[in-house]
């Protein structure tokens, strides 16, 4: 019986270290922000507080987490985007960490369309989870 507890507690406690370390790290989200995201994308507050100087090939990010794909003001977006957010696409963990790491391929898949093309032509294939986190501390509208 004492085997099983023990048993049992091992795997708990090997299933929530798992868990914890599939969340995302926002300090590190913010430090892979700062060197591949920017170059297209800042952050900019409601307030018009800069957080993060970048590019303005993208969106502004923030209060990006939780909002419809396509709909942050006054930016201009490529069809297929515009056509998910109306398809209900939300930037939830899941589909945002999708998204970042094959975009076009998302979007295809998403909208079952293989014309589909993203504006974003660069692929995070690591640390998207880090960067979810970051831009998720953030807070913002959602």
């Amino acid at each position: 019986m004492k085997l099983k507890i023990a048993t049992a507690l091992a795997a708990v406690t090997l299933a929530g270290s798992a868990v914890a370390q599939e969340a995302g790290d926002a300090a590190a989200g913010e430090d892979l922000f700062g060197k591949r995201c920017r170059s297209c994308h800042m952050i900019v507050d409601d307030a018009g507080e800069t957080i993060v100087k970048g590019g303005r090939t993208g969106p502004n990010l923030y209060g990006i987490i939780g909002s419809e794909a396509g709909s942050v003001e006054d930016f201009r977006y490529k069809k297929s985007i515009e056509e998910a957010g109306e398809k209900g696409l939300v930037w939830d963990e899941a589909s945002f960490e999708a998204y970042v790491q094959d975009p076009t391929g998302f979007l295809r898949e998403y909208l079952d369309d293989s014309g589909a093309r993203s504006g974003m032509t660069f692929k995070l294939r690591e640390g998207a989870a880090d960067v979810y986190a970051y831009l998720a501390s953030l807070g913002g509208d959602m």
